[in-house]
């Protein structure tokens, strides 16, 4: 159990040095990565039933008598609403980790320019004789610019699974939803 205190001390001296936008670049990461399980949860358990409920939705429309004809103007409609209805059920917040992981790598440059102020400012103060106090402001610039692609790099690659899945299942989901019964087998 110790080496779990040895671990939070490790993690309250690392924001200590990074400054603010570490805390900030923390909180990003934790939103980001709530939103990435959101949605791997969502392709492992949600997925299968949303789309055999558009599907079911298209059987019963093509086969009611007197309904919208296989391909008449209103059942194309009607299968458009159930692409896009499920559409943008399996694009829900992967606009949003784009974001995350697009601003993860701005907080940490501001982090670095913060950080590079101090340093400045303690030459000003110093006249650059006192290299103590330079890397303390050196080590707060560059620990969020870290902090900020640490957060980033493995989001982008999350990310880029969550979308390439995601347009492969609204593929899947178009081509399930045929008009003609021989290629209802898939």
């Amino acid at each position: 159990m110790s080496w779990f205190y040895d671990l939070q001390d490790l993690l309250f001296e690392f924001l200590e040095k990074g400054g603010p936008v570490v805390l900030l670049i923390g909180v990003l990461i934790m939103v980001m990565w709530i939103l990435i399980f959101e949605r791997l949860w969502f392709f492992r358990f949600s997925k299968p039933q949303l789309i055999q409920d558009a599907r079911d939705q298209w059987d019963q429309v093509r086969s009611e008598n007197g309904g919208p004809g296989r391909k008449s103007w209103e059942g194309h409609m009607i299968r458009s609403m159930l692409i896009s209805q499920a559409s943008s059920s399996i694009n829900t917040n992967i606009d949003l980790i784009k974001v995350c992981t697009a601003v993860a790598p701005l907080f940490g440059l501001f982090g670095t320019i913060t950080g590079m102020m101090e340093v400045f400012h303690i030459l000003a103060v110093t006249g650059g004789g006192d290299a103590k106090a330079m890397a303390g402001g050196v080590a707060r610039s560059t620990i969020p610019a870290m902090a900020g692609l640490f957060a980033s790099i493995p989001a982008l690659l999350a990310l880029r699974s969550i979308d390439q899945a995601a347009k492969k299942n609204v593929e899947i989901l178009t081509e399930r939803l045929t008009y003609d019964k021989k290629f209802d087998v898939i």
